[in-house]
């Protein structure tokens, strides 16, 4: 089915093509590799206080501008390379938040080599499975927002809060927030 602004979540029509092929292609759908799983958690970092249109434009310049969201890459990344990413107009510079990103790499990696793989801590929250939202209330967070929030805090990631969190819980398929109106909503399920 050719997805339309009648059979996907109004959100996605909202701001143009970009947030309507990222809802088509993207949003909701359960993501199960750590890597991507931690990119996405960043950009929604560098999202906070801003509208997700400007990271979905800016993305691939953070992905240069990141080295691919490789996380060994950008644990090595010095104080030099801080100040050349506050100069790279293709994406947010902000200091705490490229600072961030950098030390959330580095405990990316630290998990890693402690056996803990970073998509099986993502979704040891919910067994494994994607909860499903009730497609009629949106909430901005939630208790299991805040408790990941509160461990990922615990273990030194920044910008992470509640709020965040959820944000990224529904980008990366951990619940299954489309509305009941969309036509993604029983494919995300079937994809969980």
């Amino acid at each position: 089915m050719k997805p339309t602004a009648a059979t996907r979540c109004s959100w996605a029509d909202q701001s143009g093509p970009l947030e309507a092929a990222y809802h088509d292609e993207e949003w909701g759908i359960p993501l199960r590799d750590s890597r991507a799983l931690w990119e996405m958690l960043m950009l929604e970092g560098f999202q906070a206080g801003l509208s997700w249109s400007i990271i979905l434009r800016k993305r691939e310049n953070f992905r240069k501008a990141f080295a691919g969201f490789d996380p060994a890459k950008v644990a090595r990344f010095t104080q030099a390379d801080v100040e050349r990413l506050l100069h790279d107009a293709g994406i947010i510079r902000a200091r705490a938040k490229i600072e961030a990103t950098i030390q959330g790499a580095r405990i990316y990696l630290e998990m890693e080599r402690g056996g803990e793989s970073f998509a099986d801590f993502c979704w040891s929250f919910t067994g494994g499975k994607p909860l499903q939202g009730d497609g009629e209330t949106f909430p901005t967070s939630t208790p299991l927002s805040e408790k990941i929030s509160k461990e990922l805090k615990r273990r030194g990631f920044k910008f992470v809060g509640p709020t965040i969190v959820y944000a990224w819980m529904q980008a990366v398929g951990i619940i299954n927030d489309h509305s009941k109106e969309c036509a993604w909503r029983k494919r995300a399920a079937r994809l969980g």
